[in-house]
């Protein structure tokens, strides 16, 4: 259903490491008042007539939003967010009712009020998401559930099968000083705050002796730990990536042959007769350390003045079909398991490895860095840490 030169995926959007500080300054990371009290709904009334949503490009499209108005009387009012910053300061503005918040956003909205919890038993989909996806610490807070599951997706490891021999098993042909300079200027890495995790999953498998167990749950040690890693890589990337257009353009005209990639950009290259590889089911897909990744929900504005048109809304776009044709439409494996049914491309599930748990197992999904360290600790570096370090990173 999504062509390539269709609406951009969220990373068309995406703004420089200056801008990302820039907006997080204006969002702040304090908590923000709450009109609702933070009390799940118990029953679903009518709908108010209006909703007013934040989503990333691709999630809130006609084909889908058109038939929600006529069966709900919903008018459907979008806002498109270009970053997980933008989304947490534009939902502190209580302008909106909800949003598709990727998990570098959900525990500060969470934490800042700015979110209610969700009453998953007024969303009947919700029945059949797939497993894996609920219960996960960046839906779930305290046992109390903060949203609908949405889609996911996985950083791949991409490579040019010309020019890259043998075919790596690691992340070392990125991030291994000696074995990443013979690709010096034409590896592209993924331009975004978040990315010291991908640093914090290799160190993780090559440096026990740090102790890494969550790679966004870093304390001082581990933490400059990666931020060394990354700059030491720095003087080999030819480019940072933001852009899923621009990637797919440096690869296929010879300016990058090897980087992280999302699946979009991979079978779009391959269906343009482009040499490229990614890890095979032999190694399950993934390099030999596993991946980061993202798993997006959608949650209720704390002072969402539409409530029941946002449960209406959160039970439609997890509905096989129109979740299905979400996820076809921005390249990402669907949250609903009866989905799988539904596509147009019947092998779409398992080129996006949606049914298979095992796939998604070593994925790392992103959540937002704090403070404490979930295990009793408070050392850990926290968000504020990450953007401040990314600046540094890139100099």
């Amino acid at each position: 259903m999504r062509t390539q030169d269709a609406h951009p995926v969220r990373v068309a959007w995406l703004v420089i490491a200056g801008l990302l500080a820039f907006m997080l300054l204006l969002a702040g990371c304090g908590g923000s008042d709450s009109s609702s009290g933070g009390e799940e709904l118990t029953e679903l009334g009518k709908g108010e007539g209006s909703l007013n949503l934040i989503s990333w490009a691709g999630y809130v499209e006609p084909e889908w939003v058109k038939p929600f108005e006529q069966k709900t009387g919903c008018k459907v009012n979008n806002k498109v967010a270009g970053t997980s910053d933008e989304m947490v300061q534009l939902m502190r503005s209580g302008q909106y009712d909800g949003v598709s918040a990727s998990g570098n956003a959900t525990a500060r909205l969470v934490d800042g009020g700015d979110v209610d919890p969700v009453n998953v038993d007024l969303v009947p989909n919700y029945k059949t998401i797939f497993n894996d996806l609920k219960d996960q610490p960046y839906n779930t807070f305290d046992g109390t559930h903060y949203g609908i599951p949405h889609g996911r997706g996985a950083n791949l490891l991409m490579w040019n099968s010309d020019d890259v021999k043998p075919a790596p098993t690691s992340w070392d042909v990125m991030l291994d000083p000696e074995v990443a300079s013979q690709y010096r200027g034409k590896i592209s890495a993924y331009d975004d705050p978040i990315y010291i995790a991908d640093a914090a999953v290799y160190l993780k498998a090559h440096e026990p002796d740090l102790g890494i167990e969550n790679p966004y749950e870093l304390n001082e040690e581990q933490f400059e730990a990666a931020v060394d890693l990354l700059k030491e890589q720095r003087p080999l990337v030819g480019e940072y990536w933001s852009d899923a257009a621009k990637q797919i353009s440096a690869f296929a005209g010879g300016d990058s042959t090897v980087g992280t990639t999302w699946q979009y950009q991979y079978f779009a290259l391959q269906e343009e007769g482009e040499p490229v590889a990614a890890s095979p089911a032999s190694q399950g897909f993934l390099p030999s350390e596993g991946a980061t990744g993202w798993s997006d929900t959608w949650m209720l504005s704390s002072e969402a003045k539409h409530p029941n048109c946002m449960y209406m809304w959160m039970d439609w776009i997890v509905e096989p079909k129109i979740n299905a044709e979400v996820a076809e439409y921005f390249g990402e494996a669907p949250a609903q398991s009866l989905s799988c049914e539904e596509t147009e491309d019947p092998e779409f599930c398992t080129k996006y490895h949606a049914d298979n748990p095992g796939f998604w197992k070593r994925v790392y999904y992103w959540q937002t860095p704090l403070a404490d360290c979930g295990n009793g600790a408070s050392d850990c570096r926290d968000y504020n840490d990450w953007v401040q370090a990314w600046t540094s990173i890139k100099g």
